[in-house]
């Protein structure tokens, strides 16, 4: 039997829903966990945010003695998918990442949830 410990949790694929505000704020949270909650003036903010809440979230049930979830299933898809764009728009997004602190695959991630 596996010992179930804080690293084995963390490292579990996890579902994270961003939700940005029209303030620019942006929440986050896990659906899996139950109150795992939290938001940050961007999306790197919120993202730091969001996994310190996890570790927090985590570490308290393991102490509580409260059952934790594992992700729900995901079998039906990767997560991935192949999207051609024109150089323009390429380099457009990857200006806007850069100015913003976050790789491109978290900005067009945060773009895609608006």
């Amino acid at each position: 039997m596996m010992n179930k410990n804080l690293n084995y949790y963390l490292s579990l694929p996890y579902k994270i829903v961003i939700e940005p505000d029209p303030s620019g704020e942006v929440t986050v949270y896990i659906p899996d966990l139950p109150g795992c909650i939290s938001q940050g003036d961007n999306l790197n903010d919120a993202y730091k945010m969001i996994e310190e809440a996890k570790r927090v979230w985590i570490e308290s049930a393991l102490e509580d003695g409260i059952p934790i979830p594992e992700p729900s299933t995901t079998e039906e898809f990767s997560g991935k998918f192949v999207v051609r764009v024109p150089k323009s728009l390429h380099r457009q997004l990857s200006e806007k990442a850069k100015s913003e602190g976050v790789s491109l695959n978290q900005y067009v991630i945060y773009k895609l949830s608006r």
